[in-house]
């Protein structure tokens, strides 16, 4: 199954469950490079649908400080993109249907055509690029291309309707729509923009919309997927491994959160 076709299955068989899909991201390497994989599987386990593999790099200007301290955790312990790709390639094996998210840099130098083969070959189903936009990504898409790989780009509520539309006619597998300008981290309550935004990605495209930034319970995924085809978390599951003092405890904290969150989505 090409990545494309594996994220669309995601989201068409959440929508034949009539709920919205999960999508549960976790940077390569944090903790470490063995409990990362461990702890995505159990994610996977725990009702995430969709996984998004996290390339740690030095200089994450769009994430939160709960991003940035998982990402300099698996930075310090000697993660590269060659770990990220064999994380990706261990939980698919699994049965995972996992996607990178990165920063463009890190691809750029890698090789663009080399990182969709190697991404394709490991099993990805594609890569979500928060800070490539689709008018200077000719490479990417025709690499994507090339290797039937998913890519999602971004919209926030300042994109201009124009924008929005070229966005989401870029993507394949799904359009990520950020719901708050700034960066990543839980926060008190959902958007209250995003479903405007939503409806707007919605009038130009048929593709699934996600909504990621800020949600940390069941409560607030349940308001999210109200309106969205996928709910993304982040922070609040890299949260649940920082606080742990025990690793045992942590995957503990970490289940019960995950079958929080997928229970809001089927609420």
């Amino acid at each position: 199954m090409n990545g494309t076709t594996a994220v669309g299955t995601v989201f068409e068989k959440a929508r034949a469950e009539g709920r919205a899909a999960l999508v549960g991201y976790l940077p390569a390497g944090f903790p470490t490079y063995e409990r990362c994989i461990d702890a995505i599987k159990v994610m996977a386990a725990a009702g995430v649908d969709l996984v998004e593999v996290g390339l740690p790099y030095s200089d994450p200007v769009l994430d939160g400080p709960t991003i940035q301290t998982a990402a300099d955790i698996a930075l310090r312990g000697g993660t590269r993109t060659a770990d990220v790709l064999h994380t990706v390639e261990a939980v698919t094996t699994e049965g995972a249907v996992a996607l990178v998210m990165t920063y463009w840099n890190p691809v750029f130098r890698y090789g663009v055509h080399r990182f969709a083969r190697d991404l394709s070959t490991a099993g990805g189903a594609g890569l979500i690029t928060p800070d490539l936009t689709p008018d200077v990504a000719a490479e990417w898409i025709t690499a994507s291309d090339d290797t039937n790989l998913a890519r999602v780009f971004l919209v926030a509520p300042s994109s201009s309707d124009a924008r929005v539309a070229m966005t989401a006619a870029a993507c394949r597998g799904f359009v990520y729509a950020a719901s708050v300008m700034g960066t990543t981290g839980t926060r008190e309550s959902t958007s209250a923009v995003a479903p405007a935004l939503v409806a707007r990605v919605r009038s130009v495209t048929r593709l699934p919309v996600g909504v990621g930034l800020g949600v940390s319970s069941g409560a607030q995924a349940a308001l999210v997927a109200e309106y969205a085809d996928g709910v993304i978390v982040g922070s609040a599951l890299c949260r649940r491994l920082l606080d742990a003092t025990d690793w045992r405890d942590a995957l503990v904290n970490l289940r019960r959160l995950v079958e929080d969150l997928a229970a809001g989505v089927r609420g």
